[in-house]
């Protein structure tokens, strides 16, 4: 098993409250997660259609052979659990007590948050971070091969090529997922739509044309987003705001949070059809935003992230902030060979517009080499989490 980062944040929550609540996609690895950190816990899957059925015979029974230190994955499968569970630990605050799981955030945040505020840790686990597969002797050979391979464990525990895996795990999320939970009729049309959001990873988000493109109308289109947000599929990146700066745009940018997933939807097979398309530099962008989001994650911490646009066309790729302000700017290039010239933006924006100083801003690249200067620090793609300010 490779190691995560949020391990150790997340046995120590565990100490304090009495619910540890992980959830993430399918497959990122969260009953593994759980097990590991958790070795002496009883663990039970409402996937199991027995489990299922014992709970909702008869639930206090069921809670009452099965009430302290155990883990309850795919936990959305029961949202009745939850109140239970709010019961329990309001009798007794034992910390520890309690490790959901599940892997449909949008149904299972709405059940935690309804029965279980304050007194749940929540943790959000992505695929593995490049930070994560350094530290198992994986780091990626090269750029593209990171942007290609993505974070998904099956594909580095069982040594699967992408192109074996992400096809079963589309069609996975397709039925399951979609059909089941969400009641999306038409899969042609999802598909479709999936294939496009692909295509456009890195780009200003247009629902409009998305929708048109679909041949769907908007709210749908909106709609589907929505789902595809909430379950860690894509992820938004907001435009930096501040009332001193009316000319920035308003519409945020769309990234796969997962760029394995995304170069499959894409088409795109091998690191060579990667590096060799178009979409790469949208595509490492992606990656580097979902490399600062997982150290977010891992910390327990929610992440504030933006990138700066003006009307003219000027852009900053990512802002780290804190409160209602900028500490961290990043430039992101997909190039192996690091240029001066890449700290042009940052130089004229970051530390005129946000009154960031050159400690403050970065560059990272598809290289190799670490650079400091005086106008900032290059950083190779797979130090992307030396940048956090955590």
């Amino acid at each position: 098993m490779i190691p995560r980062d949020a391990e150790a944040k997340i046995a120590e929550q565990a100490q304090k409250l009495p619910v540890v609540s992980i959830t993430g996609p399918r497959q990122s690895g969260k009953t593994t997660l759980a097990k590991n950190a958790f070795p002496a816990y009883e663990y039970l899957s409402f996937e199991n259609p027995d489990v299922r059925t014992l709970f909702n015979a008869d639930p206090r029974g069921f809670l009452a052979r099965h009430e302290s230190h155990v883990i309850f994955d795919e936990a959305q499968r029961v949202p009745e659990l939850f109140s239970y569970l709010q019961e329990m630990v309001d009798s007794g605050d034992e910390p520890g007590r309690f490790v959901v799981t599940g892997s449909q955030n949008f149904l299972l945040s709405k059940a935690v948050g309804q029965s279980l505020a304050g007194r749940v840790a929540l943790f959000t686990l992505l695929p593995l971070s490049c930070h994560e597969l350094q530290h198992a002797g994986m780091t990626p050979r090269t750029a593209a091969e990171w942007v290609w391979r993505g974070g998904y464990p099956r594909i580095f525990g069982s040594r699967l090529e992408p192109v074996d895996f992400f096809p079963s795990y589309i069609e996975t999320y397709l039925q399951r997922d979609v059909r089941e939970e969400l009641g999306v009729r038409s899969l042609t049309a999802f598909m479709r739509f999936l294939r496009l959001c692909a295509l456009r990873c890195g780009e200003m988000l247009n629902v409009a044309a998305l929708a048109s493109e679909c041949d769907i109308d908007v709210k749908t289109a909106s709609g589907w987003l929505s789902i595809l947000e909430t379950s860690h599929i894509v992820y938004l990146l907001q435009p930096y705001f501040s009332n001193k700066r009316k000319r920035l745009v308003k519409r945020p940018k769309l990234y796969f949070l997962d760029t394995g997933l995304a170069c499959s939807l894409a088409g795109l097979e091998t690191p060579a059809d990667v590096g060799e398309s178009g979409h790469f530099g949208h595509f490492f962008e992606a990656a580097v935003v979902s490399e600062v989001l997982k150290g977010f994650y891992a910390c327990a911490r929610t992440p504030q992230l933006s990138f700066w646009r003006d009307s003219n066309g000027r852009e900053i790729d990512l802002l780290v902030e804190q409160g209602l302000r900028a500490v961290r700017a990043m430039e992101v290039k997909s190039g192996a060979t690091y240029r001066d010239k890449h700290f042009d933006a940052l130089s004229s924006i970051a530390q005129r517009e946000l009154g960031l100083e050159p400690q403050q801003c970065s560059v990272v690249y598809g290289g190799d080499v670490e650079a400091e200067t005086q106008r900032g620090r290059a950083v190779p793609f797979w130090r992307t989490a030396s940048l956090l300010p955590l």
